[in-house]
């Protein structure tokens, strides 16, 4: 029997996935939340509100009914925005199969509990299905994987199976998935590196060269060492694809929504008005306030962080967050 799958989520890393498989020759029902985008999709093959220009697979199917998309699948893929991935896993929870393989591209961490998504969905789903659970990361946007360039990404699992059998199921010629038994460190590192790239785009808004951003990305690695150390991940995870591989991507490439972002903010424009004009999610600058609020509860020091916090919900001076960054207390690099 050939595997049947539902991606939950549309927007440009769903539709990218849900295209990748059908390609592949997988049925694919892709759900989308607004049910005229299911619509075009539908008339037209191609998702012009998160993915426009790419022709997607004859077998890739949109629907905006949750229940008849997730149905009677063998393998299910959440690719929703972190802070409403709980509601909507809730809203598909009668409808799953207890066989389902249940993969989540998402990233961030939850704001109201300060959950990892693994948590979330190991709250929400019985015990007997947390074996079934999988987690995809690493350095890609979706524009160049829907163009077809080389990318590489990581698949972690408490199982080495489900590891491996993700592995099979998502590579291609041109997407290469390596397995991870990392959890934690693996979703930490695609959450957070999501806030140093702010940090990044603030540096470049601020008129800031190459040295500023290394530093950034460098020094961001280690907040997130620290914080995936105390957290129970490995120091090694986040010298991987899904730490420094997607960190180094989300703070210099120009698709990066984060990025972007920062730009702006460094530029001088205020966060509600950027986000105003955003069609898509920038996990971010919600995951600044989690990702504080959890390095505090733990007790991990993350200076870059924290003043991502400061400027985001504080409303700091850019400029002076830099100047209290840079007369902190000299230390040792280490970690």
């Amino acid at each position: 029997m050939q595997t049947k799958i539902a991606v939950v989520g549309a927007g440009s890393w769903g539709t990218t996935l849900a295209n990748l498989l059908a390609e592949k020759g997988y049925p694919v029902t892709l759900w989308c939340y607004e049910k005229d985008l299911a619509e075009r999709i539908g008339q037209s093959g191609i998702n012009d509100l998160y993915l426009p220009g790419i022709d997607l697979s004859e077998k890739l199917q949109a629907t905006s009914d949750l229940a008849s998309a997730v149905s009677e699948k063998q393998l299910l893929l959440f690719v929703t925005p972190s802070q409403v991935t709980r509601q909507i896993l809730q809203q598909a929870l009668p409808d799953l199969s207890p066989q389902t393989l249940i993969v989540s591209a998402s990233k961030g961490i939850e704001n109201d509990s300060l959950m990892l998504l693994s948590q979330v969905f190991e709250e929400l789903l019985p015990a007997r299905m947390h074996q079934q659970l999988g987690f995809l990361s690493g350095p890609s946007f979706a524009k160049e994987v829907s163009s077809g360039m080389p990318t590489a990404v990581v698949a972690a699992a408490r199982d080495s199976g489900v590891a491996a059998q993700i592995q099979t199921i998502f590579s291609t010629e041109k997407f290469r998935v390596y397995t991870h038994s990392d959890i934690i460190g693996v979703e930490l590192g695609g959450a957070m590196k999501n806030v140093i790239a702010l940090a990044a785009g603030v540096a470049d808004g601020l008129g800031f060269g190459h040295n500023t951003r290394a530093a950034l990305i460098t020094r961001g690695l280690a907040e997130m060492t620290r914080l995936g150390m105390k957290l129970g991940g490995a120091a090694e995870t986040f010298a991987g694809l899904a730490g420094m591989g997607d960190l180094v991507l989300t703070c210099t490439g120009d698709l990066s929504r984060n990025r972007s972002v920062g730009i702006a903010l460094g530029q001088g424009v205020k966060i509600d008005e950027i986000l105003a004009n955003m069609q898509m999610v920038a996990e971010g600058v919600k995951t600044t306030l989690s990702a504080y609020q959890l390095a505090t509860r733990v007790g991990v020091e993350i200076p870059i962080i924290e003043q991502m916090y400061l400027l985001l919900y504080r409303d700091k001076d850019p400029c002076q967050a830099v100047i209290d960054l840079m007369s902190r207390d000299l230390k040792s690099e280490a970690l």
